[in-house]
């Protein structure tokens, strides 16, 4: 899936960072069912919507209500009037939802190319970016996180045992412990010469 953004660019939600094409957004989008929401945070339809797709968004991913994360991905593509609109709607949606740039020119591309004419729309897609629901608006209005299942057999996933909720934050944890675990062996190292040297006068008093 991440080639549709191949040579695009992408935003982290709440996020100044873009999400690199070749790395992140590999990371990021690769072997999920894939959402793109056509949205605004002033239509009132969608005001209506939003909240049911975050919580349908949050109980598929979030690890306050499951313990393995479901391979699924969102990408916001806006229809807000300003950047200040889009950036305020994001801040109070999931932070593992992406963002396709305020002004972004590809969002007429994505719209003709799914036929998206009007808001809120939900286009579900595989990971080689055949369409699986043109529109699940209402399929997920009424059935809620149950239809992901139909979706993810469509999608032929391939069965990585689904990856942990925090796994989406790994990297981030690791860059931070990692210099802790190897301030440790230092440590511990000085530790074990300190002692043999003690050993070694000890030895030379007799």
């Amino acid at each position: 899936m991440a080639a549709l953004f191949t040579g695009k660019v992408l935003m982290a939600n709440r996020e100044e960072d873009e999400v690199e094409t070749e790395r992140e957004l590999h990371w990021a989008l690769e072997n999920k069912v894939l959402l793109l929401y056509f949205g605004s945070g002033q239509c009132p339809r969608c005001r209506q919507f939003s909240p049911l797709l975050k919580d349908f968004f949050l109980r598929l991913t979030d690890e306050f209500y499951v313990e393995r994360a479901s391979q699924l991905g969102l990408v916001y593509v806006s229809r807000d009037e300003t950047e200040e609109q889009q950036s305020a709607f994001l801040r109070t949606m999931p932070r593992r939802w992406l963002a396709l740039p305020f002004g972004d020119a590809f969002k007429r591309e994505l719209e003709l190319r799914f036929a998206v004419s009007e808001v809120p729309a939900v286009v579900v897609l595989k990971p080689n970016g055949e369409v699986i629901v043109g529109n699940a608006v209402e399929e997920i209005r009424r059935a809620g996180p149950a239809c992901f299942r139909s979706w993810q057999e469509a999608a032929e996933l391939v069965d990585r045992n689904f990856r942990l909720a925090e796994d989406f934050d790994n990297r981030s944890r690791r860059s931070i412990t990692d210099p802790i675990r190897r301030l440790k062996y230092k440590l511990d190292k000085k530790d074990k010469e300190g002692e043999r040297e003690g050993e070694g006068e000890g030895e030379d008093s007799f």
